[in-house]
């Protein structure tokens, strides 16, 4: 039995890049909703899991993106009934607001290679154990989200002390990328609100240095997030278990 693996996207060019190629390899049935261009979100009960990405947009942008009200509840509803959550920069935004935290703009955003620190639950956590306690990811956003009631904090740095968390035992949201590739990148670049954060965090010749440094560690990024997105798959989300009979023998 595949497991129905709904993929919000927010934009063309955010999708789960090497999280989708792990999906592939484990045979899951992948649900793509492209919400941006008014795709309509499934009915909670016909999928599994739940991947949402990241985007331009802020979550508080409900006035002008009627979509949004629902898109947060729809992950309210899902997660609370216990349904696996892996969202990674707006999707992680997302989770937060949709279980009542605020999200707001940072101090200023986050461009590039950096590392994040994880925490001691992190190092005991399923998804996390084992990985190097300074966590090499990229980083592209200026958005930032306080923790959640119950929530507990994976990965920190010291500009934003809330990098990763998780509610509950299935539900995981990430402020970082792993599955980024260079190609994706450099679509990213073309973004004009990412545009706007690169040269104004690193300059506006600053694409070819970040584009280099990325290439350089881009086996290392995805490696890391094959080794979490797969742990989230196998182990401690249990989605590979979904609580619904099987549909014949």
């Amino acid at each position: 039995m595949s497991l129905r693996t709904l993929v919000l996207q927010h934009i063309a060019c955010e999708p789960p890049g090497v999280y989708e190629e792990v999906l592939r390899e484990h045979g899951a049935e992948i649900i793509r909703v492209e919400i941006d261009e008014g795709e309509r979100l499934p009915d909670r009960g016909d999928v599994d899991a739940i991947i949402a990405m990241g985007g331009p947009m802020s979550v508080n942008d409900d006035a002008e993106l009627l979509w949004l009200a629902a898109e947060k509840r729809f992950i309210r509803d899902a997660v609370s009934a216990g349904m696996p959550y892996f969202g990674v920069c707006l999707g992680a935004q997302l989770l937060a607001t949709s279980l009542g935290a605020q999200v707001y703009e940072g101090p200023r955003p986050e461009v590039g290679l950096m590392p994040v620190t994880l925490t001691a639950a992190a190092l005991e956590d399923g998804c996390f154990a084992g990985l190097p306690p300074e966590l090499s990811t990229f980083q592209w956003h200026g958005d930032t989200f306080e923790l959640p009631e119950g929530a507990v904090l994976l990965a920190s740095s010291p500009q934003y002390p809330h990098q990763a968390f998780r509610w509950g035992e299935r539900a995981y949201g990430v402020q970082f990328h792993l599955e980024v590739s260079g190609a994706m990148v450099r679509e990213w670049a073309e973004v004009p609100a990412y545009a706007e954060a690169l040269a104004r965090v690193l300059g506006p010749s600053a694409l070819p240095k970040l584009l280099s440094e990325f290439d350089a560690a881009v086996e290392e990024l995805q490696r890391s997030g094959r080794t979490i997105f797969e742990r989230w798959l196998e182990r401690p989300a249990g989605a590979f278990r979904p609580d619904r009979p099987a549909s014949g023998p």
